[in-house]
């Protein structure tokens, strides 16, 4: 049973994690699924503060500010990107936020190790998305690995696609990064949703991508996933399968690593129509919570299905 900690941690039961000012659109959304009754593996964050705490303690938030005050051009940010990562890495988690960080990780790890996802304040929203440009590390297994973690999610905060974002949307000055930290699903299948068809823009029908093992091979295009096309009653209109050759699984020591498929589970398509009804179920649910489309990132683990993400679909 997960316990509020102190500012430095909370968890996504708590009312405020519902908050993207405190804790990013990753984590507002994980912990609005889960107060809602949603299947969301357990976790928590490190708020939209920290960063900008950190770099004051370490004696760097003016720099890191000056740096960002003069970046006005494409090749001003790729100058930038390397000076203000190295100025955030030497920042580093420590007293008493690595302390309770550390308490955080120790009660919600259970030996299976913790995804460190980056979750930034102006992520996810209707009109802007952060998708993609901030890191995310899985299964990650101690104390200081977690931290570093930590620190490597801010980090790409300022990576040069990053900023070159946030230059073209004028929140060059924006620190609000908060970092998720969550149980790591040992998924036997894994892929994303979205709670419409995007291509034709059709209500009444959802797109489902799916593949073997860990969503990261589907979410990095690392493997062409199966696609189901299915309406909003569980009904199956269109399966196109792809052939898996590989995926991506949990390493015992921590990280992950790609194991090949046989012939028999690489032709096998990964979804059932179980899967799919399940699953649409739950995407119908998501629209209810957040009002619009969705795009939902998932995961079964031993016959049970976890929602990992959800943010609007965008165009």
């Amino acid at each position: 049973m997960t316990t509020q900690l102190s500012d430095s941690v909370l968890w996504f039961s708590e009312v405020a994690c519902q908050s993207v000012e405190i804790a990013g659109g990753k984590g507002a959304s994980l912990a609005s699924l889960t107060n809602a009754d949603l299947p969301v593996p357990p976790g928590f964050i490190v708020p939209a503060t920290a960063l900008e705490q950190a770099l004051a303690e370490s004696g760097h938030h003016q720099e890191v500010q000056k740096v960002l005050a003069d970046i006005r051009s494409d090749d001003d940010a790729q100058d930038a990107a390397e000076m203000l990562q190295s100025l955030v890495l030497d920042s580093p988690v420590t007293g008493t936020m690595a302390q309770e960080i550390g308490m955080a990780y120790a009660e919600l790890d259970a030996g299976g190790g913790v995804a460190v996802r980056s979750s930034a304040c102006a992520e996810d929203g209707e009109s802007a998305s952060y998708a993609g440009q901030q890191e995310t590390f899985l299964n990650v297994k101690g104390d200081e690995q977690v931290l570093r973690s930590v620190s490597a999610c801010w980090a790409s905060f300022f990576g040069t696609r990053a900023l070159f974002y946030r230059r073209l949307k004028g929140s060059l000055s924006d620190l609000g990064m908060a970092v998720v930290v969550q149980h790591q699903l040992n998924a036997d299948k894994a892929g994303v949703m979205f709670t419409i068809d995007p291509v034709r823009r059709r209500r009444d029908q959802m797109l489902i991508e799916a593949a073997y093992g860990l969503g990261e091979a589907v979410v990095s295009g690392a493997v062409i996933p199966d696609q189901y096309l299915v309406s909003r009653t569980g009904d199956v209109k269109k399966v196109r399968k792809a052939r898996q050759q590989m995926m991506v699984v949990r390493r015992p020591d921590g990280g992950t690593e790609e194991v090949e498929l046989d012939d028999q589970q690489a032709s096998r398509q990964v979804l059932d129509e179980s899967d799919l009804q399940t699953l649409v179920k739950l995407g119908a649910k998501t629209e209810e919570i957040f009002g619009g489309p969705q795009d939902v990132e998932w995961a079964f683990e031993d016959g049970e299905l976890y929602l990992l993400q959800s943010r609007p679909v965008t165009a």
